[in-house]
């Protein structure tokens, strides 16, 4: 009596792993390459394979209020390089930036009248500037201090955050305004199987303007959109398909259903090896 017990168990365990292998496949054949593969042209007519875009240019990004930059000096002076470079590497805490662990140059902030504060030339006004101007204004001023030098200007605290159903998401920096929305879907490790690449959510904050914009990593037609490319603040969310969310909620109304089995054959075991 007891080895058949046994046996049944086990062919009922079996049976289950089976019925789950039946039902994920049943899941997963439901998903097509067509809803899966990215910039999909003309269809079944679209023949070529070689196809030209039109040209798109990235926005220019703009110095503004609280904004962190990096302002690195190089002169013949030594000593004058170490005074203006110090706030480059001054380190703090790289989650007080809200992108993680680890450290960050301290950098210059621009304050709300959109000037930073340097040695020698006191306030500098930078807003509304691009990096490479703001570059050259301040080696114009310095020359009348050092001599040959030369200033390279980057941001610091510019990042963009993705959310949902990719690989790794998280807050990344923004290193320059050229990095574009495929870019940043690779960095956060691709979409997983459940991501909706038709329904891409962007939220956009420019001053005052907030956008809700959304579009679909399906159609080759995202590569000429103005969204293409990726700025500071952007926050890139991936919906998930409804197959997730089915198979989520019956998971969660099998699993006390498997836990009350379990128990009542368990009781049953210790009941017959008495």
């Amino acid at each position: 009596m007891m080895r058949f017990f046994t046996n049944f168990i086990r062919s009922t365990s079996s049976l289950r792993v089976i019925s789950w292998l039946v039902f994920g496949s049943f899941f997963y054949s439901c998903t097509t390459t067509k809803t899966i593969t990215y910039f999909q042209g003309g269809g079944s007519l679209d023949t070529t394979r070689y196809t030209t875009l039109p040209s798109i240019t990235p926005p220019v990004a703009r110095i503004q209020p609280n904004d962190v930059l990096a302002i690195v000096v190089t002169s013949l002076s030594e000593e004058s390089n170490a005074l203006f470079n110090i706030l480059n590497t001054s380190q703090i805490p790289l989650a007080t930036y809200g992108v993680g662990t680890g450290n960050q140059p301290l950098g210059y902030l621009v304050d709300p009248a959109g000037n930073v504060e340097m040695a020698l030339l006191g306030k500098v006004k930078l807003s509304d500037l691009t990096l490479e101007e703001a570059g050259m204004s301040i080696t114009e001023k310095l020359s009348k201090f050092l001599k040959e030098p030369t200033v390279n200007v980057r941001y610091l605290n510019h990042k963009f955050t993705v959310m949902g159903e990719v690989t790794r998401p998280g807050v990344y920096n923004l290193l320059d305004n050229h990095r574009t929305l495929p870019e940043v879907i690779s960095i956060a490790g691709d979409l997983t199987v459940y991501g909706r690449r038709d329904n891409v959510m962007i939220l956009r904050t420019t001053g005052d303007k907030r956008e809700i914009i959304k579009v679909d990593l399906t159609n080759r037609q995202v590569l000429n959109s103005p969204y293409y490319f990726i700025q500071n603040n952007d926050v890139v969310y991936v919906e998930a398909r409804a197959g997730k969310v089915t198979t989520t909620d019956r998971t969660y109304q099998l699993i006390p259903i498997l836990i009350s089995t379990a128990s009542v054959l368990l009781a049953i075991i210790n009941i017959l090896t008495r």
